[in-house]
């Protein structure tokens, strides 16, 4: 049996910045640009009692909470700490999984103190942490990545929760669909409109059924269900994707962005370069003034060999998705996928 800890910090941005305007603590902050269309990207728990979250809109935040305080976001001040947290985790273990700068899976079933419960790690942890930091963690101790995911979550923040073996069943049974990572809103109704609200209810169902609604996801769904995930935590995450994009200080109609796509391509080709890495699929992403976000992205068999290359791929997406030219869109995006090292592509070419 596998001893899994997910590690999340807890408003990780806003609490980095909190260390350092104490004054602040008690006060609805938000992290965020000010750019007029700029969205939160981090939110401090008193933020969050106005309903202001991450990925929020600037103008929505402001309505539901009038005397936000907004500081500008320092990425390098986040990498730097989120640097010294991986430290932590590598005192137990070397099988580490980063998701993002402030999340991360360990798996600690055989971990480099030779501890025997996944609990004890996990409090070592989150004392560690904030010895050295003076953050606090929330963490997640369980059998599988899907179930510590959830667990850490449950008494957020600066909370622990642990499920044993055999407490999985009576935890997953009245658990509620929402819960499961991967599940937004659309998932949400298509799950509801079949009567769907808890895991104890997926049970019920038949995988082949599942399958049938929601494809691929439906068979995880099934196992989801019986609080089965198999995957193991991946110690070497492939980058999966490299992207650029920008938010235009007015709508712009998609005639008027012709300047934009070519320096965001400039952008991901610059980011290709420095990485020596090939891209063998781009995606596009705009965003309409209501919000909306259209998406599309198309894959090659051979790669991407120039920023002239990147645009005629870019341009054929565009012409593909046969867009209204009255739309009128807030941010558009570029993304390259399918990145391979350079010198691979360079030994693939050559057999």
């Amino acid at each position: 049996m596998r001893k899994i800890i997910h590690i999340d910090m807890d408003a990780f941005y806003a609490s980095v910045e909190l260390r350092e305007r104490p004054e602040l603590k008690h006060l609805p902050v938000v992290i965020a640009s000010h750019h007029p269309r700029a969205v939160v990207a981090a939110a401090s728990y008193p933020a969050r009692e106005f309903g202001v979250h991450s990925a929020m809109p600037m103008s929505q935040a402001r309505k539901r909470c009038s005397q936000l305080i907004v500081i500008e976001p320092d990425f390098q001040k986040y990498r730097e700490v989120s640097s010294q947290i991986h430290q932590i985790f590598q005192k137990y273990t070397a099988v580490i999984e980063p998701l993002s700068l402030d999340e991360a899976y360990l798996d600690v079933t055989d971990n480099l103190l030779q501890i025997p419960s996944a609990t004890e790690v996990a409090m070592r942890i989150r004392e560690d942490i904030f010895q050295l930091t003076r953050l606090t963690a929330s963490a997640g101790v369980a059998p599988n990545k899907f179930l510590a995911k959830v667990a850490s979550d449950w008494h957020k923040p600066n909370g622990i929760c642990v499920i044993k073996p055999s407490q999985v069943q009576a935890f997953i049974q009245d658990l509620p669909l929402k819960k499961i990572p991967g599940v937004g809103k659309v998932t949400q109704e298509k799950l509801k409109s079949l009567n769907l609200e808890t895991l104890g209810d997926l049970q019920q169902m038949d995988e082949a059924v599942l399958i049938q609604h929601f494809g691929k996801y439906g068979k995880r769904l099934h196992l989801y269900a019986q609080g089965i995930d198999e995957r193991p935590v991946e110690t070497e995450r492939e980058r999966q994707q490299i992207s650029k994009e920008t938010t235009f200080g007015d709508d712009l109609l998609l005639s008027q962005c012709s300047p934009y796509w070519d320096q965001l391509i400039q952008q991901v080709w610059n980011s290709l370069e420095k990485k020596q890495l090939t891209a063998r699929g781009i995606t596009v992403k705009l965003r309409l003034k209501n919000f909306q976000i259209m998406q599309h992205s198309r894959s090659f068999r051979s790669v991407l060999k120039n920023p002239l290359e990147l645009h005629q791929a870019l341009q054929f997406l565009l012409q593909d998705m046969h867009l209204d030219p009255a739309l009128q869109f807030r941010l558009i995006g570029v993304g390259v996928y399918q990145l391979s090292p350079r010198q691979q592509e360079a030994q693939l070419s050559l057999l």
